[in-house]
């Protein structure tokens, strides 16, 4: 488990991150999404003790990262795919990781038959694609089979059969009761692989709840209708207090549930063809609850080079 208490850190007059209290649970892959510049690689920097916070703590597992004797064994991180020496081989890297631990040497061929790596373990690093890295830097972090894992865009550089792996190698992760928190700026990959999110924007909590919540509150409830009577269903639905907008085969009704609206069309005798629920998308629901958090804005309607003067973003995201 990480909990996250109170994390402010300034570099210099810069507040990066601002009193941010979160925490991230066992058996979930959390998302953590943001806007660039919202603080989200230096809150993971200082879960992993790589920058010392300005005030607050983060606790994995109860302890603070330096409070960790062997730290790969608890926690395992891919922030940087290409942090690896380039004249070093996979496996040559990987032992130099199991050795720092006290990692038993069987297991750097284990995590490179995890992540499809053993036919290149002797090449120098350096030779790798991005995919490659990604896949490197995720061996990494499986090296001690760690009860804690962080990801910082762990798809950058994957073809979508890599994603698709990624994916559905972080969710057994978080079935087999692993604590999974993963950075991902791909919304749509981050609805499908992310239960929970944890919400950020200029260093603050924005949200933290269920990914199905978090849509469904930014995106608001709507039902999709057809019949043949909707001139009757129309007037009805209008009477109790519904907004209407009319589509090229039926209504899209907002303000009543699907179960109010079923109601109204038997005490009205009208025949439905169709009644769904319309749920938005996560990039809907991101777009709406973070607008005011975003550093620049393209002017609607204009060309490249048309943004607005305020402030480009940090590199940080």
């Amino acid at each position: 488990m990480i909990e996250a208490q109170s994390l402010t850190k300034r570099y210099g007059k810069k507040l990066a991150v601002d009193d941010l209290s979160f925490s991230v649970t066992p058996g979930k892959v959390t998302g953590f999404l943001g806007p660039n510049g919202a603080g989200k690689s230096t809150t993971m920097r200082m879960i992993l003790g790589l920058d010392k916070p300005t005030s607050g703590q983060v606790r994995i597992g109860g302890k603070r990262y330096e409070e960790l004797r062997h730290p790969l064994r608890t926690v395992g991180a891919l922030l940087d795919a290409k942090w690896v020496h380039p004249n070093r081989s996979a496996r040559a890297h990987l032992l130099w990781m199991a050795r720092s631990n006290k990692i038993p040497t069987r297991r750097v061929d284990e995590v490179l038959d995890i992540v499809g790596l053993s036919s290149v373990a002797d090449k120098r690093a350096g030779g790798f694609s991005l995919g490659m890295s990604q896949r490197l830097g995720i061996a990494g972090a499986l090296l001690g089979d760690p009860e804690v894992l962080l990801f910082d865009e762990p798809v950058n550089g994957l073809d979508p059969e890599g994603i698709l792996w990624i994916r559905q190698f972080m969710q057994r992760l978080a079935d087999e009761g692993r604590t999974v928190f993963v950075s991902s700026h791909l919304l749509s990959e981050m609805a499908l692989t992310a239960s929970e999110l944890v919400v950020i924007g200029r260093g603050k909590l924005i949200a933290q709840s269920s990914t199905e919540e978090f849509v469904a509150r930014a995106t608001g409830q709507s039902v999709k209708v057809r019949s043949p009577q909707l001139d009757v269903l129309s007037k009805a639905l209008s009477a109790e207090g519904a907004n209407l907008t009319d589509t090229d085969d039926g209504l899209i009704v907002s303000g009543l549930d699907s179960e109010r609206i079923g109601e109204i069309a038997l005490a009205h005798n009208v025949v439905l063809h169709e009644l769904s629920p319309q749920r938005g998308s996560l990039e809907q629901a991101f777009m709406s609850i973070t607008g005011d958090s975003v550093e620049y804005h393209a002017e609607a309607g204009t060309g490249p080079g048309t943004e607005t003067s305020n402030p480009l973003p940090t590199t940080d995201n």
